[in-house]
């Protein structure tokens, strides 16, 4: 695990999020990046472990992040986060508690970081932050609503055929038993739906 400063397509991400009326919004834009550090993990390495604290908030550049906990001794997948997505163990990074999963890199990341001392100052005096943080949370709570739904009123057929028109990349980057276990179902079955969806 290393951390360092270096240019990302971070700043691009920060804009998707931000409305165009601030005013000196690069400035602004600049002081978030600055606040931001690179954390490179290699496959395999945890960004949190369950009942640790989660120490940054961050953007994943490249790799992926798997959100996991164990439940009867097995692991299951609880988010997958890909590149051109922000993620952290929310409650544990905000308040200091352990963290109810682990998450860790099931390839290669790099990854911009920040503690949450420095957080939570772009927070309160960094206008362009505070729209960014806002929007995304909302963006996410969204997608989390949608998704619960669709555990609860979809097939897993229609899970997996979903997730191929909303997130192919998935598929292309994600071991299959991630997969299986993030979307509720068993790798065999998952395998048979794969199969007979070619």
């Amino acid at each position: 695990m290393t951390l360092q400063n270096t240019s990302s397509n971070f700043l691009d991400y920060l804009h998707l999020f931000l409305n165009s009326n601030i005013e000196d919004v690069e400035s602004l834009t600049e002081k978030v990046i600055t606040s931001f550090k690179v954390l490179y993990l290699k496959k395999n390495e945890y960004f949190v472990k369950e009942n640790e604290i989660c120490q940054y908030f961050c953007f994943v550049e490249s790799g992926v992040l798997q959100h996991s906990i164990v439940v009867n001794d097995g692991e299951k997948t609880t988010y997958l986060a890909l590149r051109n997505s922000v993620t952290a163990s929310l409650d544990s990074f905000l308040n200091k508690n352990p963290s109810r999963k682990s998450i860790k890199a099931i390839a290669d990341c790099k990854l911009w970081v920040i503690d949450l001392e420095t957080f939570k100052d772009l927070i309160e005096n960094n206008l362009a932050f505070h729209q960014f943080y806002y929007n995304l949370i909302e963006r996410q709570i969204c997608l989390i609503d949608d998704y619960r739904i669709d555990l609860l009123t979809l097939t897993p057929e229609e899970r997996y055929q979903k997730l191929l028109v909303t997130e192919p990349k998935l598929l292309q980057e994600v071991p299959l038993h991630y997969l299986a276990s993030f979307l509720g179902i068993s790798s065999r079955h998952m395998s048979r739906i794969r199969k007979n969806g070619k």
